[in-house]
């Protein structure tokens, strides 16, 4: 490997840390969308700031576009509380107006500039390692590298500052205020290090993938805990993998490094979204057919308890009378065996001991209206569920 590939995959996972952290945050707040607002929005901010300094390395278009980004959210959350429209759709008319007003500034003021909107919004991490930071004279590495960089050490020490203040206010906005903390300033001070992450990453990554790498990451990792510091650490683990990885499947089909990466993140939480242990689609799916597998045990279970006829009882009834298919039916009468509920005499069903205390005990939860401890009775009678 080259200097320059070390120094491209260094960048990119420093940048991944960065937006995996505010981005935890974001996903638990119900924000994933505003990061995109803000990675738009704040394009004006960073025209300003080059009018002003004629620098377009100046730290003053960091701050200027920083503040636009909570403008935006400023104005966001100002329409949404008129009651006369969505969250969502105050962020579609927030930030097309931002970004439209940064593009015609570009366009009238900056002709001559190289200021690209493609590489703002696109980036392209395969030229940072070439815009070098020179000290007296004395290459000191990327300056991708030292600006993410030092962005990131701020953005931690923040965290480790502020994560109890952030922590409550992001679960019980209500009980951090009781406490003496203020929601508002944590929130707008969160908006803020999003806005100077998302700007700090413009020029390496561009603000396609500061979203993907913002919302994906903590999006699956949001899928696999519900424990926030585990969160953060399998957003940060899950970000710097997909830019890593993203990096050799660009290197390997010569394509561009930032699609590769958000390629990789889509995948990744493609993978966490169908195979998540508790809240993927599988787990969830198969959950599902458990419950209307046991539900149809009880119903079976029911009509054995109120039924001493032995001609309702036969394993035939299931088909002729309750109008279940053989399959569903051999299901059933499997799990009912399985947990030892029945037992079968020439064809004829009867319950054992444990099946009419079982049964007697959730015909009482029924008629007293407390159906969700029937849950916890199956946990208690049943050795195999559904």
């Amino acid at each position: 490997m080259s200097n320059a590939q070390i120094e491209i995959q260094i960048i990119a996972s420093l940048v991944a840390i960065a937006c995996a952290i505010p981005g935890t945050f974001l996903v638990l707040r119900k924000m994933a969308m505003i990061s995109d607002a803000i990675s738009h929005s704040i394009l004006p901010g960073i025209v300003i700031g080059f009018f002003i300094t004629q620098d377009l390395n100046s730290p003053l278009l960091i701050l200027l576009a920083a503040l636009t980004g909570v403008i935006t959210v400023v104005l966001v959350e100002y329409i949404q509380k008129t009651g006369l429209v969505k969250e969502d759709t105050a962020i579609g008319l927030v930030f097309p107006v931002l970004f439209s007003i940064g593009v015609i500034m570009i366009a009238k003021n900056a002709n001559d500039v190289h200021l690209d909107i493609d590489a703002v919004l696109l980036g392209e991490l395969a030229f940072a390692p070439f815009d070098r930071l020179l000290i007296s004279g004395v290459d000191v590495g990327p300056k991708s590298l030292w600006i993410i960089g030092s962005i990131l050490l701020i953005t931690i020490a923040l965290l480790f500052a502020f994560f109890k203040e952030l922590k409550l206010s992001t679960f019980d906005k209500g009980l951090a205020a009781s406490l003496g903390f203020s929601p508002i300033v944590i929130h707008y001070g969160l908006m803020t290090v999003s806005s100077i992450t998302t700007v700090g990453a413009f020029d390496a990554v561009g603000a396609i993938l500061v979203v993907a790498l913002m919302i994906a990451p903590a999006a699956a990792a949001y899928l696999l805990t519900t424990d926030l510091k585990k969160m953060l650490i399998l957003s940060i683990i899950f970000g710097v993998f997909s830019a890593i990885s993203g990096y050799w499947f660009a290197h390997w089909l010569d394509a561009s490094i930032a699609g590769s990466i958000t390629t990789m993140l889509g995948l990744l939480f493609l993978t966490v979204y169908l195979f998540a242990p508790s809240k993927g689609i599988i787990a969830v799916m198969y959950r599902e057919k458990q419950q209307r597998t046991e539900v149809s045990l009880l119903t079976f279970l029911l009509h054995l308890k109120n039924h001493d006829d032995e001609q309702e009882r036969h394993v035939n009834h299931l088909n002729e009378h309750i109008n279940w298919q053989k399959v569903r039916s051999k299901t059933v009468l499997d799990l009912a065996s399985k947990n030892n509920m029945i037992e079968i005499d020439n064809n004829i069903v009867s319950l054992t001991s444990k099946g009419d205390e079982f049964t007697t005990q959730a015909i009482d939860y029924i008629i007293t209206n407390e159906d969700s401890q029937i849950e916890d009775m199956k946990d208690d009678f049943f050795l195999f569920r559904g």
